[in-house]
């Protein structure tokens, strides 16, 4: 079925959510600034906090920067979710778990000259500013380099300085830097930015494939990079020179789900192979899994807390007309969170180009207790489908739900 109202509660969950629109610098009522003082504080607590942020700076930084007056008017009221929301040039602006988290990594300091790799919507390069020394940041997309130059002057962030060019090529006159920060990821780390780095200066960047993707800390060492692993994750690619230069491009006629039964198990790092956006999940093994010796289990007590997983696959809705999505699903002792949507399923959503949702389909959803089921459910892709979501979890319910051979496949 296709949920009319899943955005309310799932846009929580969303890389790219809702239609883009641009923006402009606002005035509000102090009505209306006292409300998103209150959603960003909840927010910070909710998502930065609850997911394992600590240092005291970064924190501060997240509550004290608006992020509504970096994400467009007509989606402003989502401004202080968790989630990543088009700005528009088929560019996003990161979830604040995702900012706070790849803040923190870097080791801000005091006396750092920080170079960042995509402004977007200027919101990293705000929150670094009171970290930091100073912040230059480089946009690919001329519309959105002016309007985040525009946007960061308006707040009055002065040590932040912009411009419009290529991130793969750095800011040359400006190194060498203390930190490099890439908010795009591409598929090997530009070699200008090693250049530009000082000797032990670090570098955190989501390198791979366009869907599969790692964010790692790299540190320099001897002139040549030291990586370490932080987590899977799903960027927008970085664009221009690093996009001309990619070797691995998805096939959007044969869209699949890696990892789909869960028995590749989890990484050293404790995450599951193929997925990202872990929250609350452990991998059960055993004879209770429907197929093969794993499946995942997402265990949430406090209502409206996050519990999900994700993986994104590209698909073209002019050459795939339809998807065939199948699923083995339980729960127990669930209980509907703070939203009337907030209970496990699976949610699949297909955007199109500029990455503007469609439309979002789903298995489910489950309340109270229920035995493993096998459902399926044969769904029609949008036209103008490039690339898919998928989404398990529980969605901001209660209780523990349990998920087991995801599969997603062409239908001729």
């Amino acid at each position: 079925m296709v949920l009319d109202s899943f955005k309310k509660s799932t846009c929580l969950f969303s890389l790219f959510c809702i239609a883009m629109f641009g923006l402009q610098p606002s005035m509000v009522s102090a009505q209306s600034k006292a409300e998103f003082k209150r959603m960003r504080m909840q927010m910070v607590e909710d998502a930065v906090i609850a997911a394992g942020v600590t240092d005291p700076r970064v924190i501060k930084s997240l509550r004290d920067t608006p992020r509504h007056e970096f994400v467009p008017k007509k989606i402003r009221d989502s401004s202080y979710l968790d989630a990543g929301l088009p700005i528009g040039a088929k560019q996003t602006i990161s979830s604040p778990f995702i900012v706070a988290y790849m803040t923190e990594v870097l080791q801000p300091s005091p006396k750092d000259r920080v170079l960042e790799i995509g402004t977007g919507s200027g919101y990293q390069a705000a929150i670094l500013s009171p970290l930091v020394d100073e912040v230059y940041s480089i946009e690919i997309v001329q519309s959105l380099g002016k309007r985040a130059a525009k946007t960061l002057k308006a707040l009055e962030y002065e040590n932040v300085f912009t411009k419009i060019g290529d991130g793969y090529k750095g800011w040359k006159e400006h190194a060498p830097f203390d930190k490099i920060i890439v908010t795009c990821s591409p598929e090997k780390i530009p070699q200008p930015l090693v250049d530009q780095l000082v000797e032990g200066g670090l570098i955190v960047v989501p390198v791979g494939e366009r869907h599969q993707q790692t964010l790692y800390l790299m540190r320099k060492v001897d002139g040549k990079m030291e990586s370490e692993a932080l987590r899977p994750t799903l960027f927008v690619p970085m664009t221009g020179t690093a996009e001309d230069n990619r070797e691995v491009l998805p096939d959007p006629t044969k869209p699949r789900l890696l990892n789909s039964d869960f028995e590749e198990g989890l990484d050293e790092d404790g995450f599951v192979q193929g997925w990202y956006y872990q929250r609350q999940l452990t991998l059960q093994e055993g004879l209770l899994a429907p197929g093969g010796q794993h499946y995942v289990e997402f265990n949430n007590k406090v209502p409206g807390q996050y519990a999900h997983l994700m993986q994104g696959f590209a698909v073209d809705g002019r050459k795939v007309p339809k998807l065939m999505l199948r699923a083995s699903m339980s729960c127990k002792n669930v209980a509907v969170g703070p939203h009337e949507n907030d209970l496990p399923y699976v949610a699949l959503t297909f955007y199109d180009a500029n990455r503007k949702d469609l439309k979002t389909s789903i298995i489910g959803p489950m309340r109270g207790s229920v035995a493993w089921k096998n459902k399926s459910l044969e769904v029609r892709v949008p036209i103008s489908a490039r690339e898919a979501i998928l989404r398990i979890g529980l969605f901001g319910a209660t209780g523990s739900a349990a998920f087991d051979k995801i599969d997603v496949s062409a239908i001729d």
